[in-house]
């Protein structure tokens, strides 16, 4: 029988990245996101629902996210899903918790930071940063805003 396990999400940071390192020196963030899914009823009413996903990253998708993402700023995940089992101290009931292992992650938006500077100035795409120029070569050109 084939598996197949792949989540792809987009959504809000509902709070600040947690970073930490792991006492090998491994990088683990620790995100919230919220999912926004609106929709309109047979009557023509909206209706609005959030779904709210806990996300962990590893290695340099955590220490990007980390550097550069703030709560509120949108982002696309890609990962895959993870199911946490766990017996409750309290009650000796078992517990599970479903949520997602970042593989890798897309900036949304490129609004600037308190600092003047881009959000999004680092890698687009944590798993493959781009290549550093040659020193031979010609910088890229500078892409403008363009409203569609």
């Amino acid at each position: 029988m084939a598996n197949f396990n792949k989540v792809i999400l987009a959504g809000n940071l509902t709070r600040d990245p947690e970073l930490r390192y792991t006492p090998k020196g491994t990088a683990v963030a620790k995100l919230g996101m919220a999912i926004n899914r609106s929709w309109r009823t047979e009557t023509g009413e909206m209706k609005e629902e959030v779904t709210f996903v806990d996300v962990d990253a590893f290695g340099k998708t955590a220490e990007t996210i980390g550097k550069y993402l703030k709560k509120g700023r949108p982002i696309l995940i890609e990962g895959r899903l993870k199911l946490d089992t766990w017996e409750d101290k309290q009650t000796n009931q078992k517990r599970s918790k479903l949520g997602v292992i970042a593989e890798t992650f897309q900036f949304i938006d490129s609004r600037p930071d308190n600092d003047g500077s881009r959000g999004s100035s680092g890698p687009s795409r944590a798993a493959a940063p781009p290549p550093e120029p040659s020193p031979e070569s010609e910088p890229p050109p500078v892409e403008d805003d363009v409203p569609f």
